[in-house]
């Protein structure tokens, strides 16, 4: 069964250039999808195309099994929220959230119900008569968000929308977004670069990449089984090491190497081949300890790594080490802080190593 809004090879191309590389994509009634990616990745490309704003080169986009591809944005049922909020600044609060129902031709009176519906929802009720210069970032993202929902879309579409806040801002607003949409039930999909953000408002996280999409799924998923190297890295594992390893049906047996121990891991989340890998694991996953005690000689389940603490920092919470490995360096956080120049082993448990094939 297809979903509510159904992306099928869609294909955009900007002269020469092709920006999305066959597309398909299908987001649940009532689901929060978060587009991210990093710029220039193709996600804002891909949300003006659902909205209507680009027409692709091929393929489709259905809403409730509707081919809406070649129609106009006002007749596909869509709302965009745009980063910049796009507000009139000659109209007030009311004008600006009523301006999708005067274009529609909704009668005064309903109309006039209709806003103070949405000031009532967005808490903005005391401030219909003021234009934009006089709110807050919040406030006028407030107004943008009351303009799109007035006209009851069946689809919202959000650009973006919080990065022209400031931090503690930004952090109140994603929640109150997110608890609308499910209180609303209203199938939505945001575009955003900050992965922090996804996690917390979607459903499900599609991370693109070069025009076409590297991973989809849960917030959890993403995050603890990353599909690629890239993904693992866009999701915070950057810390990266080279290592051999040799699959013995459900085990991975890793070689010992100048800065690591030789180790024998669960394949289970793995689908690696043979021969040199990459090994990525993030930074607040793993074990700092000093390297007094003797490390096993072949652990199991762990990645023990040799090295010396070149730099430590405190950025809150917990100390940050930059750990040289020969020529290469990881960043560990550790509890405890250790002493520059002092011989440490970084444990990285199984479940927290992401081994890729090298390419």
């Amino acid at each position: 069964m297809g979903g509510f809004l159904e992306i099928a090879e869609t294909r955009v191309r900007y002269g020469e250039v092709e920006v999305l590389k066959g597309i398909n994509l299908s987001v649940a009634k009532g689901e929060f999808v978060a587009l991210l990616g990093s710029s220039g990745c193709g996600k804002t490309t891909l949300l003006r195309t659902i909205a209507g704003f680009n027409a692709p080169a091929a393929g489709a986009i259905k809403v409730a099994g509707r081919d809406v591809t070649r129609q106009p944005p006002d007749k596909r049922g869509m709302a965009l929220v745009f980063q910049s909020y796009a507000l009139w600044p000659h109209m007030t609060v009311d004008q600006n959230i009523g301006y999708g129902l005067k274009l529609r031709r909704m009668s005064t009176a309903a109309a006039a119900a209709r806003v103070a519906e949405m000031k009532a929802l967005l808490g903005l009720e005391a401030l219909g008569q003021r234009k934009p210069a006089a709110l807050s970032g919040g406030q006028r993202q407030r107004v943008a968000l009351g303009r799109a929902l007035a006209i009851n879309p069946e689809i919202l579409l959000l650009d973006e929308p919080l990065s022209n806040l400031d931090a503690r801002i930004r952090l109140t607003v994603r929640h109150e977004i997110s608890a609308l949409q499910r209180r609303l039930g209203i199938t939505a999909v945001h575009v955003t670069h900050d992965r922090e953000e996804a996690m917390v408002m979607a459903d499900r996280i599609v991370i693109m990449n070069g025009g076409e999409i590297a991973q989809a799924g849960t917030p959890q998923e993403v995050y603890n089984r990353p599909g690629s190297d890239f993904v693992a890295a866009f999701m915070g594992a950057e810390n990266i090491i080279d290592i051999d390893v040799q699959v013995s049906g459900d085990r991975i047996e890793l070689a010992e190497g100048p800065h690591n121990s030789a180790a024998s891991l669960s394949a289970k989340h793995h689908t690696v081949r043979s021969g040199p890998a990459i090994a990525r694991f993030r930074s607040e996953a793993i074990n700092l300890e000093a390297a007094d005690g003797k490390a096993p000689t072949a652990p199991t389940g762990a990645l023990f790594l040799k090295g010396f603490v070149e730099q430590s920092s405190y950025p809150g919470g917990l100390w940050r080490h930059v750990v040289m490995l020969g020529a290469s360096k990881v960043i560990v956080d550790a509890q405890e802080r250790f002493e520059i120049g002092s011989s440490v082993r970084v444990r990285v448990p199984e479940e927290s190593l992401f081994i890729f094939a090298r390419t």
